[in-house]
């Protein structure tokens, strides 16, 4: 894998390390799936936080954005190696995307090309796409990325989550194309404990937010920008939906130049005042 300007062995905005954090990588496995298992010890659903009667101060964690943050605040509770599992009421809180993206900023510290991806899980509920984000690192011997659950390692929700295989996980843009061409039900793909977050504007959005980890800006699964507010209103119409066509025909291309081009367009750029 030649050095492009997405260069995945080299951090984004939301992977870059903070002063002295590399030095809490050793200790971590040498495999990159070793390091995403690592991380499942690292950090707590806000649900799961929420049971164990952690305060508002520790739920609010979930809004961190870098990766940086996340270990300052991880650190803060227990200044032990990454490697050290903690309890877990000693585990940063967030989501999906900050298992992913955790891992994906270990990775590129490590020089391993990696990217976290946006889009819906197919195996915890049969028939459905839920909402999810999973972690990619670059096999350089068999030339191909490796999608890894680093959420649900080990957990049993699928057979090989350290190697996900074709159609478990969809990014944004994969299931995109499949409703367009008739192949999904759209009111199938959602976020999991919502009535009304399921539809073709949540798969626009994630296939928004993928292209935005592809380019190395991974965001909150909240976070809008561009037009996806309008698109999740329901205010868009066929022109937004040929972009989205676009977009996911861009992002299956995984042509850096051509994924660095889309993400100038004012409907896909993430803007200023979302980044660290």
């Amino acid at each position: 894998m030649t050095a492009t300007p997405l260069d995945y062995s080299h951090p984004g905005p939301h992977t870059r390390l903070g002063a002295g954090q590399p030095a809490l990588l050793t200790g971590l496995p040498a495999d990159p799936a070793g390091i995403c298992a690592a991380v499942t010890s690292l950090v707590i659903q806000p649900s799961d936080a929420a049971r164990l009667g952690l305060p508002e101060a520790r739920i609010a964690e979930k809004d961190i954005r870098p990766a940086a943050g996340l270990i300052a605040a991880l650190t803060a509770l227990d200044p032990a190696p990454l490697h050290h599992p903690r309890s877990p009421e000693r585990r940063v809180v967030g989501t999906c995307r900050h298992f992913a993206t955790l891992a994906c900023a270990l990775l590129r510290a490590r020089g391993v090309p990696a990217r976290a991806r946006c889009g819906f899980g197919t195996y915890f509920t049969e028939d459905h796409g839920l909402d999810h984000w999973i972690t990619e690192y670059w096999h350089a011997g068999e030339q191909r990325w490796v999608r890894v659950d680093t959420e649900h390692l080990g957990n049993g929700h699928v057979e090989h989550p350290e190697d996900l295989a074709p159609g478990e996980f969809l990014t944004g843009g994969e299931a995109w194309t499949r409703y367009r061409a008739g192949l999904i039900d759209p009111g199938r793909y959602g976020v999991a404990g919502t009535d009304h977050a399921w539809g073709p504007h949540e798969i626009s959005g994630n296939a928004v937010r993928d292209l935005a980890a592809l380019c190395k800006h991974e965001m909150l699964n909240w976070d809008e920008w561009g037009r996806m507010t309008e698109a999740y209103e329901g205010r868009t119409g066929p022109d937004y939906d040929r972009r989205i066509d676009s977009l996911a025909a861009t992002c299956a291309t995984d042509d850096p130049a051509a994924l660095a081009r889309l993400f100038t367009d004012p409907h896909f750029a993430v803007p200023r005042h979302l980044l660290p």
